[in-house]
């Protein structure tokens, strides 16, 4: 498909997805939304992807929600189109669902400010890395606003409550060695370089694993924060009930008996 906000490219099972909103720097307009929506449902149904990377073709990665357009339709200000805003609005919180739901790990690389709309965006995703010039901020208070696309509900099982709260009260920016110290990111890099390849390489070492092992296993970890510690083994139980008698399940046995490298198939 051909995007106007999104640059898609796909090698070696890997999908390389770029917000390219480049000179609203990447703020969250409601077409940018769709297309990160349409995307990531792609990916979800694409075999032939396994792991997913999300980067900024822009100078930083997202300057949170594009107000400008959210006033150009009308949202502010309009009694009737605030209590639309669920149907009206649907995908600026869908796409935040579909890159969580999205069954492929996604690695979101930032650089520059992330604010807003694009902390809401990377705290879907799977993991994240960032360069040392990277900024964070949950800025929704300081317009007088809450955050409502997913940050505040899924940031706490990422940074924990105390993190969340304060980065939700103060609205203020966070630099990239403050949010590795809450766990935010696994790593932080010097520049985009470095981080681009550091991107890869834990894409590399994911696709090391039988890629529908770890797409079930994501199902899981998805669905284990909200029940109990059997429900969530149950799943997984019935989960292996259908991956033992994969081919790469079978290829895995093979290749530690012959003492190689599995070459898994995603089948």
């Amino acid at each position: 498909m051909d995007y106007r906000c999104i640059e898609v490219q796909t090698d070696n099972h890997v999908a390389m997805v770029s917000l390219n909103r480049v000179d609203a720097l990447n703020a969250l307009s409601y077409e940018l939304a769709t297309e990160i929506t349409d995307v990531f449902h792609a990916l979800d149904a694409d075999d032939n992807v396994w792991v997913v990377i999300l980067r900024s073709n822009a100078r930083i990665f997202s300057a949170g929600l594009d107000l400008k357009d959210a006033m150009s339709r009308g949202i502010i200000g309009n009694t009737k189109k605030l209590l639309d805003i669920p149907l009206s609005e649907k995908n600026l919180f869908e796409c935040c669902h579909a890159i969580e739901e999205c069954r492929k790990p996604v690695i979101a690389a930032v650089h520059g400010k992330c604010v807003g709309a694009g902390l809401d965006i990377i705290s879907a995703c799977d993991l994240r890395l960032c360069t040392e010039d990277a900024e964070f901020s949950l800025r929704e208070a300081r317009i007088g606003i809450v955050a409502d696309m997913g940050v505040l509900q899924r940031l706490p099982y990422i940074i924990g409550q105390m993190y969340t709260r304060q980065m939700a009260y103060t609205g203020r920016f966070f630099s990239a060695p403050e949010v590795a110290r809450m766990g935010l990111v696994v790593e932080v890099y010097p520049d985009r370089d470095a981080m681009m390849a550091a991107a890869a390489k834990l894409a590399g070492e994911i696709m090391e694993s039988a890629p529908l092992a770890v797409q079930n296993t994501k199902d899981i970890l998805n669905y284990s924060r909200f029940v109990s510690v059997k429900e969530g083994i149950s799943l997984a139980v019935h989960k292996n009930m259908l991956l033992l008698p994969s081919e790469d399940c079978k290829e895995s046995f093979i290749a530690f008996m012959e003492k190689r490298k599995p070459d898994f198939k995603g089948k």
